[in-house]
């Protein structure tokens, strides 16, 4: 399964369903299954910035309680949409079979760097899971589903 290495807390945020879209400044023509790897780095001083705390309280995290060098849900990566701004706010646009607009407000809006030239990856059907154990990497990386034995 093709994994992502996400900072924390996003890794988790998309993990509870509270962020359906990974902002990246690359593309990616990549559809389907992806393992959501939650990197070694917590941004603490987000965690304590609104609405990020009482997103993560809400569920029971705080930033020095969030899973870390480990995959924290499965989801189905199906889009991946160019950024541009509208007159009305933030959209995402684009897509294989002609032009998708979204638009992105409320808590998807700050939990993401969404400004143009950047790409909003549509992420559905999440799957949180207990941690598992892994070592990430940059770009979109191959889990086999194995824990990392070096962490064990």
């Amino acid at each position: 399964m093709k994994a992502i290495t996400i900072h924390q807390p996003w890794a988790t945020l998309i993990a509870l369903g509270e962020k359906r879209f990974e902002t990246r400044v690359w593309p990616t023509r990549y559809r389907g299954p992806i393992a959501i790897h939650a990197a070694k780095k917590v941004d603490k001083e987000i965690c304590q910035q609104e609405p990020f705390r009482s997103v993560l309280d809400l569920h029971g995290y705080t930033a020095d309680n969030l899973p870390t060098g480990a995959i924290v849900a499965t989801c189905s990566l199906n889009d991946c949409l160019p950024i541009s701004l509208s007159d009305d706010g933030i959209i995402a646009y684009g897509g294989e079979t002609g032009h998708k607009w979204i638009r992105i407000d409320g808590h998807e809006k700050l939990f993401g760097w969404f400004e143009p030239g950047r790409y909003a990856w549509g992420m559905t059907d999440v799957n949180r899971i207990d941690p598992v154990p892994a070592k990430g990497q940059q770009g979109l990386w191959n889990w086999g589903g194995e824990r990392d034995a070096s962490r064990t």
